[in-house]
């Protein structure tokens, strides 16, 4: 009886989606990461949370234009699933933070798909910070 319900417990843990940690961190070149689990473009309420705190500092300044660029690990031979995720992503972002106050109309997207190294994440960079070279 106790094997079953171990298994069982198991079983479910390996299908529930995996969660990334959605808390944002600096990034060291300016502006902000959001982290997201592999295959996935959701957000979890923590990381929706984040967005909505960071959507009135990036109000606050009245001109220029904000970025979110986003990546996604994913098969080498298959770089169009990679865009395709990371532009999900960068769209999941940019809907958090106009739910929260900012401006779609002061919202650039970049899906950068598959970069080196992997990484599934989405970038907030405000005016001002540079936005990232060549995708591969």
């Amino acid at each position: 009886m106790t094997r079953r319900i171990h298994l069982a417990t198991l079983l479910l843990l390996f299908a529930l989606p995996a969660q990334a940690d959605q808390t944002l961190s600096a990034r060291p070149q300016g502006g902000w990461r959001i982290g997201f689990a592999p295959g996935q473009a959701a957000l979890t309420e923590p990381g929706r949370a984040a967005l909505a705190r960071l959507a009135p500092q990036l109000a606050a300044t009245p001109h220029g234009r904000i970025t979110v660029e986003a990546q996604a690990s994913g098969p080498a031979d298959d770089a169009s699933a990679a865009r395709r995720i990371a532009l999900a992503r960068a769209g999941t972002v940019r809907d958090a933070l106009v739910a929260a106050g900012l401006e779609a109309t002061r919202i650039d997207i970049r899906a950068l798909g598959l970069l080196t190294p992997p990484a599934d994440a989405a970038d907030i960079l405000p005016p001002g910070v540079a936005r990232s070279g060549t995708t591969r």
